[in-house]
């Protein structure tokens, strides 16, 4: 016995998934330690749970990107508001599905490059957080 086919094959960070034989196409996304996955209409959020070593006092700098070609909605954040790990700061929309744009770590919002009705590519700098 072979094992059979693979249950899928991902490219790249935000890109597409071949699953099962006919292969259904599914797309994915990342954001900080989230990963959603389109599939025939669902999406599914997967939220990384790896267990990682951290120093004490070490936080987020940098921006936060658009993980996938999306119209912006919402922006829940200002230059200057602190912020802590989850909290919504950007709502995209893509696909017919909602995508928040959470903080990874706690901080303060830096800049907005943002604002509702802008279409943004994968990759994007949304907000930049310190």
């Amino acid at each position: 016995m072979d094992g059979g086919p693979p249950i899928g094959t991902v490219a790249g960070r935000a890109g597409e998934v071949r699953v099962g034989d006919p292969p259904l196409l599914a797309w994915t996304a990342a954001a900080g330690d989230t990963r959603w996955v389109f599939l025939d209409g669902e999406v599914f959020e997967f939220e990384l749970q790896a267990e990682r070593r951290r120093r004490r006092g070490a936080g987020h700098h940098g921006s936060l990107a658009a993980p996938m070609p999306a119209t912006v909605l919402r922006v829940e954040a200002a230059p200057g508001d602190a912020v802590r790990r989850g909290d919504t700061l950007v709502i995209l929309e893509a696909m017919k599905m909602e995508l928040p744009v959470r903080a990874p770590a706690d901080g303060t919002v830096k800049a907005v490059h943002c604002k509702p009705g802008d279409l943004v590519q994968a990759g994007v700098p949304l907000v930049e957080v310190e």
